[in-house]
């Protein structure tokens, strides 16, 4: 990044002196969130994308005013660290501002209103620079930086380029770093990869160079602010109510769930939903890679794996919580993610008193998470016949829920599938509850019904032991449920 003049020292009387001459500036009008984006000129390499001299001159005032003004109301706290934003803290910062406006050269822009500028640099100074308006917005569900010059958003399931930039490759590193650095990670050339949080719980990774070949990057799945119920996914079409009420069912019975899908399916969503059918009472102990899951009970234990660090070398894994999950006294265990060897170690724990456990897989199909089980538990490091394998998880899986994002960007359970045993060397899997794909509308939107198979499920004895006598109709094909 280029190197911003520092704000030179107050005096005694709180008076802001003359500092360096600042840069120029000129920013085009924005359009409500997105901004129109900038004509390329020929040559500029696709993937890496283009800033013209005036938005880079914008940008730049914008982090010199920021980084002066922050130096001179924290001196001590590095760039590179969050400053939490009070109400203080923003007043000064104010003060500062009008105080360098007053005795500088420094012009606001013409084409942008003075708050607006203002709320820029806020932004530099306590946030997260050009995506804190993204962060703030109910209306985006997911942020992905492509270097600094090219910045998509998902909204409403669609994804469009948003306009925003950043100044460099420095100034999203910056961000980065802003992230990851309060949770005990690093980011530097020696730590690339990063899988972080944001205090709300969203999810981050982050690609810095040297992997990242065409610029940094980042990817923000946020979580809504208002937690999701299942009448909230009911209400957006993403199940009936006959199939909420066998899942409830299902939770409470203490059936052992793996919810399956692909990227962006909604599977973490999903186990939070669920959770909220967990009784109070219960212990349940939930262990992920970034903290993510948010359950409403009291007795709950969170455990997050560690990452090495230049200060802290040592690794903590899914599979080293887990095992320690175990002496615990847990009731249940809810891993975020199965990705390894400690699939193995979850489905002994569903399979040694443990019942009422819940994991996500990525997976395309209920019977394609069969198979990612059994090459997940093999990645154990465990030499055990591939029989054996799939009994061991035929016996500890009772329930796969199969979470898809189709092709119109809404999010449907599309399987509700009851895992019954093996037949011989096959494991028998039966579908209760299906979506039935019919098409497209005239709008795109996808059109289709939920229907149940017809065959009532295995699991109902145990159901009705814990109070729920569904009818048989429940599990019939009837036009009712579509």
């Amino acid at each position: 990044m280029t190197t911003l003049s520092p704000l030179k020292r107050l005096n005694k009387a709180s008076s802001i002196a003359e500092p360096d001459a600042p840069p120029a500036a000129s920013l085009e009008p924005s359009t409500g969130l997105l901004m129109p984006l900038e004509p390329e000129p020929a040559g500029t390499p696709i993937q890496r994308g283009f800033i013209s001299e005036a938005r880079s001159e914008r940008l730049r005032l914008q982090l010199w005013l920021a980084d002066n003004i922050r130096k001179s109301i924290a001196p001590d706290l590095s760039l590179d660290l969050p400053l939490e934003r009070t109400p203080e803290r923003e007043h000064l910062v104010r003060q500062r501002y009008q105080q360098v406006l007053a005795r500088t050269t420094v012009k606001v822009p013409t084409d942008i209103p003075e708050d607006q500028f203002f709320a820029n640099v806020c932004d530099e100074i306590f946030g997260m620079g050009p995506l804190e308006p993204f962060i703030d917005s109910d209306e985006i569900s997911e942020i992905m930086v492509n270097g600094p010059f090219i910045v998509f958003v998902e909204q409403k399931g669609r994804l469009v380029e948003s306009g925003h930039k950043f100044l460099d490759d420095d100034h999203v590193e910056r961000i980065v770093k802003r992230i990851v650095l309060p949770l005990g990670r690093a980011a530097d050339p020696e730590h690339p990869l990063i899988d972080a949080r944001l205090p709300d719980g969203s999810r981050v990774n982050a690609v810095i160079r040297p992997c990242a070949i065409d610029g940094p990057n980042l990817t923000i799945r946020k979580f809504s602010r208002d937690k999701l119920v299942m009448d909230d996914l009911i209400r957006f079409g993403s199940l009936t109510p006959q199939m909420a009420q066998f899942l409830e069912a299902c939770v409470v019975s203490r059936l052992n769930i793996i919810v399956s899908g692909g990227t962006g399916s909604g599977k973490t969503t999903l186990i939070n939903v669920l959770s909220a059918f967990i009784p109070d009472h219960e212990r349940t102990v939930t262990i992920e890679d970034a903290a993510e899951l948010q359950f409403k009970q009291r007795n709950v234990v969170r455990l997050e794996t560690k990452k090495p660090t230049p200060l802290s070398p040592g690794v903590v894994t899914v599979r080293d919580c887990v095992i320690n999950a175990l002496r615990m006294r847990p009731e249940r265990i809810v891993v975020g993610e199965c990705r390894g060897g400690e699939t193995l170690d979850m489905l002994q724990a569903m399979n040694t008193g443990h019942d009422g456990s819940m994991t996500t897989v990525h997976a395309n199909h209920p019977r394609s998470c069969f198979d990612r089980l059994e090459s997940l538990v093999l990645m154990a490091g465990v030499e055990l016949p591939l029989f054996v394998v799939r009994k061991q998880i035929a016996s500890s899986i009772d329930l796969i829920v199969q979470a898809s994002r189709l092709r119109d960007g809404s999010r449907k359970i599309t399987h509700i599938t009851e895992v019954q045993g093996m037949e011989g060397q096959n494991p028998v899997l039966q579908d209760i509850f299906i979506f039935n794909d019919q098409g497209d509308d005239p709008q795109g939107k996808v059109v289709g019904r939920y229907e149940p198979k017809g065959i009532r499920p295995k699991c109902e004895a145990r159901l009705k032991r814990n109070g729920y006598n569904f009818p048989a109709n429940m599990f019939m094909k009837s036009d009712s449920l579509n």
